[in-house]
């Protein structure tokens, strides 16, 4: 037994060898138990208190510990052995780097757990803008930490960083090139959201574009048209273009020009501007804001003018249609014609005689 123990296998004992296996073997077994702990123990207690914040931090420790606890093991069991300088620093280094990823990976997850649980059901309470940025904020975030905790894995690990992220710079400079469009559109997303011209349902209108906004990306908006179909909005036209919220008015003029014929008598010019102003007060999605007046002698018509505001919540579309339908059942019920354009040609007797 002695001598079988005592045998060289790639250079080491078998002694060893046995000994590195039951280190392997054994942080296994105790990061299996150690995961049925933290199932079964450790988040029922978590269960029974009033604060979140324990099942966050059970939830998201337990996987990186178990790990953790692995590779503890591995390097501890390979601690044993010996297969030279050059090899032992390179396992070193993989230790190193997976340490490194390990602990990244846990920062990662908590960050990710407190947002998910504080940040996000908070934006939801808020407005449609912190509620679709919420996303982009969680990737970037995600993404910042993963570079940080690569960056330092490389380092601990021996690695010049600095020389690394020299070459990605010039590489890095020359995809900037070649994307600055996408680059363009990524900052004017940010934009849309900071500033916030409009949000999701506002009808706007940008490069002879009238929609409405149906939805806001990082990189695109997607505007639905009156017309129902719908289009792609790079973001980067937002910041380089005007862009007019039609939602945002607090109210929409309108006006009317009405022509009657010159045979209409003071008395009836009056009753007109009677039921001008009449049907402008009267409609439930105008304001009480509104304007009538005997505007002009034209060339064939006495015109009136009107002009009066839709609420902001009111139809632009049916409400000066049925405005229009009721001048027009009101003007005929009260006898006032509307003029249309006529000329009176008058002939001469010294014409007749010819």
């Amino acid at each position: 037994m002695e001598e079988f123990l005592s045998y060289d296998l790639w250079g080491n004992p078998v002694q060893e060898w046995l000994i590195t296996f039951a280190f392997f073997v054994g942080s296994i077994a105790l990061a299996k138990f150690l995961y049925w702990t933290f199932g079964r123990i450790f988040k029922s207690l978590a269960s029974r208190t009033k604060t979140k914040l324990d099942d966050i931090l059970i939830n998201m420790l337990e996987e990186p510990i178990v790990f953790a606890i692995v590779i503890i093991g591995m390097w501890w069991g390979y601690d044993h052995l010996d297969f030279g300088e050059g090899v032992q620093v390179w396992v070193q280094r993989i230790f190193r780097i997976l340490i490194a990823i390990n602990i990244t990976w846990l920062i990662v997850r908590l960050v990710d757990a407190i947002m998910s649980e504080f940040l996000i059901p908070y934006a939801e309470k808020s407005d449609g803008s912190m509620n679709q940025v919420m996303p982009v904020i969680r990737k970037t975030t995600k993404a910042l930490i993963w570079i940080l905790g690569t960056l330092l894995a490389l380092n601990n690990a021996g690695y010049d960083v600095g020389a690394l992220l020299a070459g990605v710079g010039i590489g890095g400079l020359a995809m900037a090139m070649a994307a600055k469009d996408f680059v363009a559109n990524i900052f004017g997303g940010i934009t849309v959201f900071i500033d916030k011209p409009f949000v999701f349902g506002d009808r706007i209108k940008i490069d002879g574009h009238d929609g409405f906004v149906r939805d806001i990306g990082i990189r695109t908006t997607k505007i639905q048209t009156l017309r129902g179909r719908y289009i792609t909005v790079p973001n980067h036209k937002f910041t380089d273009s005007y862009v007019e919220n039609v939602t945002s008015e607090p109210n929409r003029k309108m006006k009317v020009t009405l022509g009657l014929t010159y045979d209409t008598s003071h008395e009836s010019v009056k009753q007109a501007k009677e039921i001008l102003e009449e049907i402008a007060a009267k409609h439930n999605q105008t304001e009480n804001d509104y304007n009538v007046w005997f505007e002009s002698f034209g060339d064939f018509s006495l015109n009136l003018s009107m002009i009066y505001y839709i609420a902001k919540d009111g139809d632009v579309f049916q409400v000066p249609n049925e405005v229009n339908l009721e001048i027009l059942d009101r003007f005929n019920a009260a006898g006032l014609d509307f003029a249309f354009p006529t000329q009176t040609v008058y002939h001469s007797s010294l014409d007749q005689g010819k």
